[in-house]
């Protein structure tokens, strides 16, 4: 099955809303998936052990987790590019700097070895010693002249040395906080493993027809919520239109559907949910914040009731998951591991706000 048939197949369960040919068109509202039958126990688990919905929220708490520290991952990865760029620059500077004191070096030795041969006697005294009026007077401009010339010399030195010994203490305060992200990203890689891996070992303990009822389930949660955000009439007056840019970003965001999930990826051929959107909008010419929670904390945020396409739905108390709003209570996102970026409703999530990367 290609891409854009897996893509409308699971908008058709779990979205509630069907396949925009477009953003703009309006979505559909599909039947409701038949209602779950009591859920058998999970595989090799006996009568009052977890059922099958225990399991699903277990494995969902699970992908959270490393959610969260897939957010602190990609906010690591980002700090320690930008600080390793930094000491880059640093570093630059610090060489310019060695290079300008070994100049200003060489000119006071030269002014040195020039008194030296002028009989070791300094200007000064060399000028009282003259008894052309002439020459006193010529002398004493040249006098004022070089003295100038020795304070604005020593002041470039001292200057240079300043900035040179600045220049070496941020160089020094940037490698320690690129040692901190490096130790903070790699815990967080640790974490992002464990829960994965961990989610993974539940799903591979339960039959086949196990796994399938837990996607219906799956779909079945996703379906509830979104009828409910929708039957709240929150998108009753949402009739925004996406700007040029916001339009260039969901053609982008869209044309990803069917592409794997991967954590820390930013494309082009696997993204993660802020992977994603920060793309989209690099794409629409707009730089934004990598993560979810940066995007979260720094991006304009908007009341639910006056987003518009393009926009962003940002899930979870904790910020770890994004969204980009298509239209008609719809989103284009890369769910999390083990699935594909597709369309999902809008309100199949817990919403935590809405936030506008363009004016």
């Amino acid at each position: 099955m290609n891409r854009r048939h897996r893509a409308a197949a699971a908008i058709a369960v779990v979205c509630a809303v069907t396949l925009l040919a477009a953003p703009g068109h309006a979505f559909a509202a599909p039947s409701p998936p038949e209602p779950p039958a009591t859920a058998p126990p999970a595989a090799g688990q006996g009568a009052g052990k977890k059922s099958l919905e225990d399991v699903r929220l277990e494995i969902d708490g699970l992908y959270a987790a490393a959610a969260s520290a897939t957010d602190a991952y990609n906010l690591a990865e980002e700090r320690t590019r930008k600080q390793s760029t930094e000491i880059v620059k640093l570093a630059q500077e610090i060489v310019k700097g060695q290079d300008r004191i070994a100049d200003l070096k060489q000119r006071a030795g030269a002014a040195a070895r020039a008194q030296y041969r002028g009989g070791g006697l300094p200007p000064e005294a060399q000028l009282m010693l003259t008894d052309d009026p002439q020459l006193f007077l010529d002398g004493i401009g040249r006098f004022q002249q070089g003295q100038k010339a020795t304070k604005d010399l020593i002041a470039e030195v001292e200057e240079t040395q300043a900035s040179l010994a600045a220049y070496t203490k941020e160089a020094g305060a940037q490698w320690t906080r690129l040692e901190a992200d490096r130790i903070k990203q790699e815990k967080a890689r640790k974490q992002i493993n464990e829960r994965i891996a961990e989610a993974k070992k539940i799903e591979a303990r339960l039959a086949k027809e196990e796994r399938e009822r837990l996607l219906e389930l799956e779909q079945q949660a996703a379906y509830r919520a979104q009828t409910a955000w929708l039957s709240s009439g929150v998108l009753k007056n949402a009739k925004g239109s996406a700007s040029a840019q916001g339009r260039k970003a969901i053609a982008f965001a869209t044309a990803q559907i069917g592409k794997p999930y991967v954590w820390g990826a930013e494309g082009p051929g696997s993204y993660d949910c802020s992977g994603l959107t920060s793309q989209a909008w690099a794409a629409a010419g707009r730089g934004i914040p990598r993560t979810s929670q940066e995007q979260w904390r720094l991006l304009q945020r908007v009341d639910v009731k006056d987003m518009r396409p393009g926009d962003l739905i940002i899930y979870h108390a904790d910020a770890s998951h994004v969204g980009m709003y298509v239209g008609d209570g719809a989103i284009v996102h890369a769910p999390r591991p083990g699935r594909h970026v597709t369309l999902a409703g809008a309100g199949s999530m817990a919403i935590l706000g809405v936030v506008r990367p363009d004016k």
